[in-house]
């Protein structure tokens, strides 16, 4: 196929078990069939359809946008893809009314391409694709891991490379500069659909980068995560495992709580969500070759907590 069509191989078998690939006139719908040089194939790719998803009017904070990517900053609370208990009110939802019909169509359907998520009370930012070119292209530096992704948390403890209990905890290394490097497997818990649990058989890679930007005392401190990967809660979980959770995780967080002899210690410890925000993102624009970079200040729920955690 010439390169400039954008299909990908899952979209070609959907192309061939639609009916959409024709030999000599017939139609070709067998995958394993037999090629030979000098055959000549047609691909008919209809025009990219409406989705079901409904346009809704939803503020967006748009960092930046061009003809094939969007970059926006996700408040906290939102969700990024319609599912079911969330039909609306969701990323895509916002996005499909800001684009107003002008999208080129990514996999056949007029959409957004997401290429990464990030948690509903998780805020920061993404990247979206507008077309089947930056999908294929965002899409395959993801998978590469050559996505510059860095998320500001805040934790209960102090992590430090001093501490000796760290150092015998599986899957915990330190790098230079301070930096904990936690490597292990993920994968969906046994018993809690909703959990991810740390493996080191099976499951999914998994590589976290840590660094303490600020101390509060020795019970609380903001740190920046570096994801070499990208897996399903994995700061969460990560930070749980090194026995750090972030302030306000419902699902890793479990009952650890900052001493109410803390100033600040009871808005701390009834902080709404986890204490995560998707903070800096870094990518080659997938069309024009160009590196760039973005960044999103701390929200104000996490510049509050922040100042409370200071005293």
């Amino acid at each position: 196929m010439p390169e400039d069509a954008h299909l990908s191989r899952s979209r070609l078998a959907r192309l061939l078990e639609d009916g959409a690939v024709a030999l000599n006139g017939e139609v070709v719908m067998d995958p394993r069939r037999k090629v030979t040089e000098g055959m000549v194939f047609q691909v008919t790719i209809e025009e990219a359809t409406e989705v079901e998803t409904r346009p809704e009017n939803i503020l967006l904070d748009i960092v930046h946008e061009d003809d094939d990517v969007i970059v926006v900053n996700k408040p906290a609370g939102m969700v990024v893809h319609p599912a079911p208990g969330s039909a609306s009110g969701t990323l895509v939802n916002a996005l499909l009314h800001h684009f107003g019909g002008k999208l080129s169509g990514v996999g056949g359907e007029k959409r957004p391409g997401i290429v990464h998520r990030i948690d509903k009370d998780t805020s920061g930012l993404l990247v979206v694709a507008k077309s089947d070119a930056a999908h294929h292209g965002l899409a395959d530096q993801f998978a590469a891991h050559s996505v510059e992704r860095t998320y500001t948390a805040f934790c209960h403890g102090v992590p430090s490379a001093g501490d000796p209990r760290l150092k015998g905890v599986p899957g915990v290394s330190f790098e230079q500069g301070g930096i904990l490097k936690i490597t292990t497997q993920l994968a969906r818990h046994k018993t809690d659909r909703q959990r991810q649990a740390v493996l080191f058989q099976g499951g999914r890679h998994a590589v976290t980068r840590v660094r303490v930007d600020e101390r509060f005392g020795d019970h609380a401190a903001e740190v920046r995560c570096n994801l070499e990967t990208g897996r399903t809660h994995q700061i969460r979980v990560h930070m749980a495992h090194i026995g750090h959770a972030l302030i306000g995780d419902p699902v890793y967080g479990g009952r650890r709580r900052i001493s109410k002899t803390v100033a600040g210690a009871d808005v701390a410890n009834a902080f709404g969500r986890q204490a995560l925000h998707a903070a800096s993102l870094g990518f080659i624009h997938p069309v024009s070759g160009r590196t760039l970079s973005f960044s999103a200040p701390l929200p104000d729920d996490l510049r509050a907590l922040k100042a409370v955690l200071k005293g």
